[in-house]
């Protein structure tokens, strides 16, 4: 397409007469500077049986008819021109060898646009021609980028100016290339159709900093003022890179989070975020916020944010932990075990941050961890005492939760101390207490009448539980006299127990006999006595007495000097009887009062007579009873 060689004139006049037919040639388009000078090359051919004496040729501006008066550029025959024209066309070629090229000075805007050539060899042989050429009169140097200057790869960058006056040659220079590359001036070239250009080429491997880069070419001519500049934005193509991201995020449950991801790339890239492959929000734009209204822990995790254009790709993951109290703990393990066994419970929560894990059993730590989501809890040999409710309690400091569960020991029967029997006026109640899991079966057998009584006979057995302790109340009427033997059997799965329940008290049967009419007189004698003893000694120690007068002040007795148990014994029993209440946990009438004294009651100062004397009413009683 280029020639670096002009064609020799030769070779255009031996065209030029070579002819056969009316016909032109001449560029279709030509440009100039402004202010400068341009050439149109042209030639053109007539049938030879013409033989003309002489050639004469006219140029036409933006018209090829005489009849529509167009402006005369240039005429030989008259020179008369267009004022336009006057002083700025002239004819270069010869038309008597069929050379019609036109050389137009000093140019300006209004000279750009058509131009026709008449050729006229006389009377009627005169022929404009259809074929024209198109002046563009520019300003600037004309800057080739390719197409797509993609970051990373070799481009070649042209400056090419129109060259086409004789009498002036362009210059060029490249303005803003420093880092890019250093230019090689090719020289002047010829192209297709005659026309005359000046290039220049830049070479360099562009950056991604390069996009947008304004590189200038600069034409000047020299020993003139005349310079012109053309300027070409680079638009370098180059792979997202993410530049703008969050850093790891942290934010309370419930509260409303903004992620942001950023890109450069040319084109603008398309940017996607995702979780867990899934894709959450996408666009093209140069940055993308993805909001979270409301996090909650399943949003916990890893966000990614690809870019990507067709000229690669580029990827950043952020963290969002979502801080929350613990959940309700959960408790996984054996809750029923045999006594001996080695028990394991696990419990486990989930929260963010882990939690501190603690097991209670009746307000004592039995275990904890720290900042673990899970707490083993190792019983080794359980008994019954670990039997009980335990509490599971997962804190941190956004807040606390527990779980409550229940381990149930099993175990053979055990008899409590509580056991035992007493006597209240003709009835006999015993208190057989049994501690065991699962509850046991509770019988009472009589050895001497060879009789056993079990729960099923309410009549005479009645039974109550209370956590792990199961007490059994057998009560027997008329029995005052003759206490029996009382055997208690406890059992269950894991084994039995037996007990022979002792009688509390065995005094206290006299009293049970006498009753309380029998006990207020027999209080009522035993003070009688008490007071005509004391009397008699008061006598006794006045007749002995030297130094008593009847004016001294005689010895006062009083009445705390006796222990009378009349009221506060009475508080007493009642008190007693409550206890015996609770203790057998009856429903029906309680038994009665036990009235069995200590030696010590009669008195604050008891003395070896009234100790003698209270036995000896004691007795009397008892016999006046039966």
């Amino acid at each position: 397409m280029i020639f670096l060689t002009a064609l020799p004139l030769f070779w255009i006049m031996i065209s030029a007469s070579r002819g056969g037919h009316w016909g032109a040639w001449m560029p279709s388009s030509i440009s100039a500077f402004e202010g400068t000078c341009v050439s149109i090359p042209c030639r053109f051919d007539f049938p030879d049986e013409l033989r003309p004496a002489v050639v004469h040729g006219v140029w036409y501006f933006n018209s090829p008819y005489p009849k529509n008066y167009p402006p005369v550029v240039f005429k030989s025959r008259t020179q008369v021109v267009h004022e336009s024209f006057q002083g700025r066309s002239r004819l270069l070629g010869d038309l008597g060898l069929r050379n019609c090229t036109l050389l137009l000075s000093n140019v300006s805007p209004e000279l750009g646009g058509k131009y026709y050539f008449r050729g006229d060899l006389g009377g009627y042989n005169q022929y404009t021609f259809s074929e024209h050429s198109v002046l563009d009169i520019v300003n600037t140097p004309n800057i080739v980028v390719p197409p797509e200057v993609v970051a990373g790869t070799e481009v070649e960058v042209s400056c090419m100016v129109p060259d086409n006056c004789p009498e002036l040659r362009p210059e060029l220079s490249w303005l803003g290339h420093e880092g890019l590359g250093e230019p090689a001036v090719l020289g002047r070239l010829r192209e297709d159709e005659g026309t005359w250009v000046q290039v220049s080429l830049l070479h360099f491997v562009p950056t991604r900093e390069a996009n947008g880069h304004r590189l200038g070419c600069q034409a000047s001519f020299p020993n003139t003022t005349l310079q012109f500049e053309g300027y070409a934005s680079l638009d370098v193509k180059y792979p997202p890179v993410i530049v703008e991201m969050n850093s790891s995020v942290e934010a309370i449950e419930g509260s409303h989070v903004s992620l942001l991801c950023g890109a450069d790339s040319n084109p603008p890239p398309l940017l996607t975020w995702m979780r867990d492959g899934t894709v959450l929000r996408e666009a093209v734009a140069e940055s993308l916020l993805l909001e979270l209204e409301e996090v909650t822990p399943a949003e916990d995790g890893v966000y990614a944010c690809l870019a990507e254009n067709a000229y690669g790709q580029d990827n950043r993951t952020v963290g969002l932990s979502v801080m929350y109290a613990p959940w309700k703990p959960t408790v996984n393990g054996t809750m029923v075990a045999v006594e001996g066994e080695t028990v394991s419970i696990l419990c486990s929560t989930q929260s963010n941050p882990d939690p501190i894990l603690t097991i209670f059993k009746e307000k004592q730590i039995l275990s904890t961890v720290i900042y673990e989501s899970e707490l083993q809890l190792e019983l080794p040999a359980v008994s019954p005492e670990d039997d009980g409710e335990y509490w599971c309690v997962a804190e941190n400091q956004y807040g606390q939760r527990a779980t409550a569960f229940n381990l149930s020991v099993e175990f053979a029967p055990v008899l409590l101390l509580e056991s035992h029997c007493a006597a209240a006026r003709d009835t006999v109640q015993c208190l057989c207490v049994v501690k065991s899991n699962p509850e046991p079966s509770v019988a009472f057998e009589l050895p001497s009448r060879n009789v056993t009584v079990n729960e099923s006979e309410r009549e005479f057995v009645y039974s109550e539980r209370s956590g792990l302790v199961l007490t059994s109340i057998l009560t027997l009427r008329g029995q005052a006299q003759a206490p029996p033997r009382v055997i208690c059997t406890a059992r269950n799965l894991y084994g039995a127990k037996s007990l022979e329940l002792p009688f509390q008290g065995a005094h206290r049967l006299m009293w049970a006999k006498i009753g309380p009419v029998g006990a207020v007189v027999t209080f009522a004698i035993l003070i009688a006595i008490v007071c005509y003893i004391t009397q008699t000694r008061r006598k006794k120690n006045v007749t002995e007495s030297p130094s008593f007068s009847a004016g001294d002040n005689p010895p006062v007795l009083f009445s705390s000097d006796f222990r009378i148990s009349g009221a506060p014994e009475k508080y007493e029993s009642e008190r007693r009887l409550g206890s015996e209440r609770r203790l057998l946990g009856l429903r029906g009438e309680p038994p009665e009062l036990d009235l069995s004294y200590s030696h010590s009651d009669l008195g604050k100062r008891p003395t070896k007579d009234s100790y003698t004397l209270t036995e000896e009413l004691a007795e009397y009683a008892e016999i006046r009873v039966k």
